[in-house]
């Protein structure tokens, strides 16, 4: 975490610091100012997971809240992972397991009102926003998807198959929701599109390998995912929302790449590989944003039209 600098030696400085961390102790102090917006991504620079923001350069490097986990503990160690930007770019969605089971949280751009908006003894994760911010969808462990409003009332499982399904991901117009299921007895998963109101899902990869973390162009046309169809290693694949045009976006590497995101304009798609944030644009030229050693990874772009923050 950036160290805070105190402006001035004189007490009164210090003594409001305080006092504006501890009005907002239960749901945390904001971050420290510095971060970047364009990309969200998770990073274990103070130990525990926890989320970061950068410039879409790489640039303005810092984390979003000041809140920590406890990395001794399971709990406090997936303190923050798994990132989405709300439509407006107010609100990030995550998951947390600093109560225990994961759970879906939100807090504000800055870092600051966390909330909590699951509460179970299962695992929840990967939340995806509605386009129209009301709604959040996820994944329980017990293999299927749910959606709730956006307060965490009401929740509802999408699916009814029997088979695990997981990481979903909003189309950008709201009909569907993608995401990825394991084929029972066996490692392989496909990627699939089911409408968020349920009802029959359609499978749209055929690959026989295993594939993840679906993520939508901003036209809504093209998914790019994780997968390993063309051998033992993990790349960036794209796919047509009709099931036609495969095509591999990373060219092959001697590391797996995973996690894709779309830039707003379409025209980069960042993902993490070997502890870094790559970029990659159509030609097929990369750029390395973050360093290994940081051990990042699921980069989020904030969306296209969202409201800028002051200091951003």
């Amino acid at each position: 975490m950036p160290t805070v600098v105190l402006v001035g030696t004189f007490r009164t400085s210090l003594v409001a610091f305080l006092v504006a961390c501890v009005a907002v102790v239960l749901s945390g102090c904001g971050g420290s100012g510095n971060a970047g917006e364009d990309i969200l991504f998770v990073g274990t620079r103070n130990g525990d997971y926890a989320l970061f923001g950068m410039n879409r350069d790489g640039g303005n490097q810092g984390r979003i809240s000041d809140e920590q986990g406890d990395p001794s503990s399971p709990q406090g160690l997936r303190f923050q992972v798994e990132p989405a930007w709300s439509p407006d770019g107010q609100q990030i969605a995550f998951a947390s397991s600093r109560e225990g089971s994961l759970d879906v949280f939100v807090m504000d751009a800055d870092g600051s009102n966390t909330l909590r908006l699951t509460s179970t003894k299962d695992n929840d994760g990967h939340p995806t926003w509605s386009p129209d911010g009301k709604r959040i969808a996820f994944h329980r462990s017990d293999g299927h998807l749910y959606v709730m409003q956006a307060d965490g009332s009401a929740a509802r499982r999408v699916t009814t198959t029997l088979a695990p399904e997981a990481e979903p991901a909003w189309s950008p117009d709201g009909r569907w929701l993608a995401y990825q299921q394991r084929t029972p007895g066996t490692p392989i998963r496909e990627i699939w599109l089911v409408s968020p109101e349920g009802g029959e899902a359609r499978q749209l990869t055929k690959l026989d390998a295993q594939s993840y973390t679906p993520a939508w162009a901003p036209d809504g046309r093209t998914i790019a995912f994780s997968s390993n169809d063309k051998g033992s290693r993990y790349g960036i694949f794209a796919i047509g929302v009709e099931g036609k045009g495969l095509r591999q976006v990373t060219p092959a590497a001697s590391t797996d790449a995973f996690e894709p995101s779309w830039s707003p304009d379409g025209n980069l798609i960042a993902f993490s590989r070997d502890g870094s944030i790559v970029t990659i644009d159509p030609q097929g030229a990369e750029t390395v944003l973050t360093e290994a050693e940081n051990n990042d990874s699921s980069p989020a772009w904030r969306p296209a039209g969202a409201t800028d923050q002051e200091g951003s």
